[in-house]
């Protein structure tokens, strides 16, 4: 197979504002009393998941893990409604995730649920990170960034 176009070389202007909304979600997210860096972790690889984006779920399953999250709960991810190993929060933003994904009408009632569970900011940077994630897969899905390179930091 061909080796495919080096996105971030040739799109590094385009790049950049991808990377600059992840300081701004990473920020959001370490920052928040409703939304925790463990969370967004999860979303991002239940999104990936559900988008069948090989690269995306090798890296967050990693970072996930290398976070000191548990193998049952990583693993349980594709089942999450039918596992007893998430909290009632996790729950809500892993069906936000799923619903905003699958390009599903939000109602009110919906709406509300989840602003009632995050707060008007958790719900926009909840919705944003879910956005990110989307547009990452896609990038991934046409690039074809080897699986497996990507390497989480090591934490002192």
């Amino acid at each position: 197979m061909a080796l495919r176009a080096n996105y971030f070389g040739l799109a590094a202007k385009g790049m950049q504002i991808l990377m600059t909304q992840e300081s701004y979600l990473l920020h959001q997210f370490s920052s928040s009393d409703r939304l925790s860096l463990p969370l967004w972790e999860l979303v991002k690889l239940r999104v990936s998941q559900i988008n069948q984006c090989a690269f995306c779920v090798d890296m967050h399953s990693k970072a996930t893990l290398q976070q000191g999250e548990s193998q049952e709960r990583v693993i349980g991810l594709s089942a999450w409604r039918d596992m007893p190993f998430y909290s009632d929060t996790e729950m809500k933003a892993l069906d936000w995730a799923e619903h905003l994904t699958q390009g599903l009408p939000v109602n009110d009632e919906k709406y509300a649920q989840v602003a009632e569970a995050f707060g008007e900011q958790g719900l926009v940077d909840l919705t944003i990170a879910i956005n990110a994630i989307n547009s990452w897969n896609r990038i991934a899905k046409t690039f074809k960034p080897e699986v497996g390179s990507f390497k989480p930091a090591a934490h002192d």
